[in-house]
């Protein structure tokens, strides 16, 4: 099944029983046709917006008394397959009216958002009031934080993560993540799992535009830390260890400035086509007089089109090396076309990464046929 599928027929006729059993008189099947006229030719977000002009066509025009009618649709929603990971885009296009709709009433639009979350996140929804309305959706964020529902928790942090994916950005988050952070500081030790992880994903957002802020607040979060709230910080500085930032190693237990050498590298063949492996081979000695904790990545030097080369990093083991200890470390590669990706013949390059830092490099060559 496809994204787009989520809002098919089934989805329209929930949408359409669940009003008719909130309004009397509703008149569902013109609404169902209305709903799926040339909607099989749209992609998924052009589905979205096509269901809020119907609803916009069959909803009262007074906003308020679309928004009664929308909180008691809460207590009259047909609940769709719950084996189908899909099943909650029945609801998106009505939340997403709610966004667009209702942006001029917003004390009572975020209390439509808070009732119907549950059914499908509201965190693209509301990014419109924080843009617009950000004093009094602050305001109403803050309150939400301690809310019994864990839902209306996840939203309030996955509503201002200011790179949300598929969701509009917030610039001014993306300038100044402090009315974030002061957020998450509330949320960072809730008892739901879902929130927590939203929790560390706004922070890894956050680090991608003020990785020196991420590591500041972590390193004050790391202060009496449960394992749930360790968790939080490994997650949510995951982009900082793959671009091997060098101060978050030392946040996350691993050994700072570590002392070793690369003894060798060597990758095998030295020529290969496209569709064929390297394997590569790296021997790493210790030159410290203590044992030492570090992470261990490689990076790919891909060539491009203009004979440069671009590295992609990729995860390789976490290893603790005893003092004088010489670790052997292996790996095979295989070089594959992928959609994402052009490749170009010449020389590419395998590079050792130890805590972020380069430690050697080794070349080999690509022919394409």
């Amino acid at each position: 099944m496809l994204m787009k599928d989520g809002l098919g027929k089934a989805a329209v006729e929930r949408m359409a029983g669940s009003l008719a059993r909130t309004v009397p008189g509703f008149p569902e099947q013109r609404f169902i046709a209305d709903a799926m006229a040339g909607i099989e030719e749209l992609e998924l977000k052009d589905r979205v917006r096509h269901l809020i002009g119907v609803l916009n066509t069959y909803l009262p025009d007074d906003f308020e008394e679309t928004a009664a009618i929308l909180i008691r649709l809460k207590g009259n929603w047909i609940p769709g397959d719950p084996d189908d990971n899909l099943q909650g885009f029945a609801a998106w296009p009505i939340l997403d009216y709610v966004g667009e709709h209702g942006l001029g009433h917003p004390e009572t639009a975020l209390k439509v958002l808070k009732e119907l979350t549950s059914f499908f996140s509201a965190e693209f929804a509301i990014r419109p009031f924080i843009t617009e309305h950000f004093e009094a959706t602050f305001r109403t964020l803050g309150q939400w934080a301690d809310d019994p529902d864990e839902q209306v928790r996840r939203l309030v942090s996955e509503g201002i993560r200011p790179r949300l994916p598929w969701g509009r950005q917030l610039p001014q988050f993306i300038a100044d993540p402090s009315p974030v952070l002061q957020l998450l500081d509330n949320l960072k030790d809730d008892p739901s799992e879902t929130v927590r992880r939203s929790v560390a994903n706004n922070l890894n957002d956050i680090s991608k535009d003020h990785p020196e802020t991420v590591i500041k607040v972590c390193k004050r979060w790391r202060q009496g830390a449960g394992p749930e709230r360790q968790w939080i910080i490994r997650h949510a500085t995951r982009t900082l260890v793959k671009a091997g930032h060098p101060a978050v190693f030392g946040l996350l237990g691993y050994t700072e400035n570590p002392k070793l050498a690369l003894k060798s590298l060597k990758v095998s063949p030295g020529a290969i086509r496209l569709g064929e492996a390297i394997e590569f081979n790296a021997m790493i000695e210790s030159t410290a007089k203590t044992t030492q904790k570090v992470v261990v990545d490689y990076a790919l030097h891909h060539r491009k089109a203009n004979g440069k080369t671009s590295p992609k990093v990729f995860k390789f083991r976490s290893l603790e090396i005893a003092p004088g200890e010489t670790v052997e470390l292996a790996k095979r590669h295989a070089i594959k076309p992928i959609s994402t990706r052009n490749y170009y013949p010449g020389g590419h390059a395998v590079e050792i990464l130890i805590n972020g830092k380069t430690f050697g490099r080794a070349t080999f060559k690509l022919t394409l046929s």
